[in-house]
């Protein structure tokens, strides 16, 4: 059981990387155990390389799931960390490097993905663009396209492409964000691309299902990840993050992998078009 979590005054350059976060995010690294409800699955997680999509990389293979991440070039070093990891649990592990803003990226990923594991069983559409900007007028049409495509075109074009290679029984899980439901004023573009992740998934789910195939979302909270720290929050206000759930403070990505996980498993056969939020107790829809 967490109870305060340290979260000090950070800023980083780029994308923001795990190894050089001055309070360590907690992935489940130490925690995690399985019991095999994964076993023999094939997974293709983006953004597996920190935060939510770490904890997940973590522990679809204790599950016993051969897994590939895809993440940004400058985050080699998170993504070798994770890598060796999922090793340690037995299990494959890919890491395919590349910026999935590029529709062809997108289908190289998906064409290496398959080949690496032989096939796709599960499919974390979880990478993200998160950077605040206080007035609309300043925010810029880069990063508006940047934001969007980082989100939902990249989620439209690897989905797409994993459709022919995806049988009855494959599941795909969406992170969305409690930002899809009390958007914060200076992450307009961020939030528009959660909110669009919850449609998005809710009108796939219904067309997949008649052919096996579940789709459902996960909506976090506030969570630390180096995506805070990287320009996603204003600096000076890193410290109180989270204090205002219910809970009273942030969520670890640890605290997320269960929930994909059970959205994963066979557990959740009857779950389609569902958003489980996990985000210290904040109200949903």
């Amino acid at each position: 059981m967490y109870s305060g979590i340290d979260t000090t005054a950070q800023y980083q350059k780029g994308a923001g990387l795990d190894a050089k976060l001055n309070n360590r995010a907690d992935h489940g690294e130490a925690s995690y155990r399985g019991t095999g409800r994964l076993t023999g699955r094939k997974a293709l997680i983006t953004g597996g390389d920190s935060g939510i999509g770490a904890a997940v990389a973590i522990a679809f293979p204790r599950e016993g799931a051969d897994v590939v991440i895809s993440y940004l070039p400058d985050e080699q070093p998170d993504a070798d960390a994770i890598l060796a990891l999922i090793e340690q649990a037995g299990r494959k592990g890919v890491g395919i490097p590349g910026d999935i803003i590029d529709s062809a990226q997108c289908r190289i990923l998906m064409e290496r993905a398959v080949a690496e594991l032989g096939g796709l069983d599960i499919l974390v559409n979880n990478a993200a663009k998160q950077q605040h900007v206080e007035n609309l007028t300043d925010l810029s049409d880069e990063q508006f396209d940047d934001t969007m495509k980082t989100k939902i075109y990249a989620a439209f074009w690897i989905t797409k492409t994993a459709l022919p290679h995806l049988r009855a029984g494959s599941t795909i899980i969406n992170t969305s964000s409690n930002q899809a439901y009390t958007p914060s004023e200076n992450l307009v573009d961020y939030a528009t691309t959660k909110a669009a992740v919850n449609t998005f998934s809710k009108a796939l789910a219904g067309q997949l299902a008649p052919k096996g195939i579940r789709v459902n979302i996960v909506a976090p909270g506030p969570i630390w990840t180096p995506l805070q720290t990287a320009g996603g929050q204003v600096v000076e206000e890193l410290p109180e993050l989270g204090q205002d759930t219910p809970i009273g403070r942030i969520g670890q990505p640890a605290e997320l992998a269960p929930a994909y996980v059970f959205l994963a498993s066979p557990e959740s056969n009857y779950v389609i078009g569902e958003t489980l939020s996990v985000n210290g107790g904040k109200p949903t829809p």
